[in-house]
């Protein structure tokens, strides 16, 4: 039996798929939700007007928002770190700070992994899952830049 990829690709090879409505026009996404209860609708667009979310979309909004934030932090230190090795006085500084930034960021990431674990488990379907972070990668993409 093909698998649906199969199946797709052969028909797109046959043409089937060439003269569909709306073809190479943009999607309509903002349009209703069919499956929603229509005593609901107006519900939804306001919530949507007003810029709510589902509270998983909004959790992992704020997770990968304290993501970039620590991450920030950590380069700034490396850049700092950078700057200031050829100065003797500062270099000493630069060094400590580096250190330090390295131990806050690790303790970071261990409490955004909880929180990513977390979210994982009330994600409706796999695919909306985040992997962890892993502290080694993390560094090395700061550093190699």
């Amino acid at each position: 039996m093909p698998n649906i990829e199969e199946l797709l690709r052969q028909a797109m090879a046959e043409g089937k798929f060439d003269n569909l409505p709306g073809k190479g026009k943009p999607l309509q996404l903002d349009k209703e939700n069919p499956h929603a209860d229509p005593a609901w609708e107006l519900a939804y667009k306001i919530l949507k007007d007003a810029g709510y979310s589902l509270p998983w979309i909004e959790t992992i909004r704020e997770i990968e928002a304290d993501i970039e934030s620590s991450r920030m932090e950590l380069k700034l230190a490396w850049q700092w770190y950078l700057a200031d090795r050829g100065e003797s006085s500062s270099a000493n500084c630069a060094a400590a700070e580096w250190q330090r930034a390295q131990l806050s960021f690790r303790e970071k990431m261990s409490l955004l992994n909880q929180r990513i674990r977390n979210y994982n488990l009330a994600v409706p379907n796999a695919r909306f899952q985040r992997p962890v972070l892993v502290y080694e990668q993390e560094v090395q993409r700061i550093t190699a830049v």
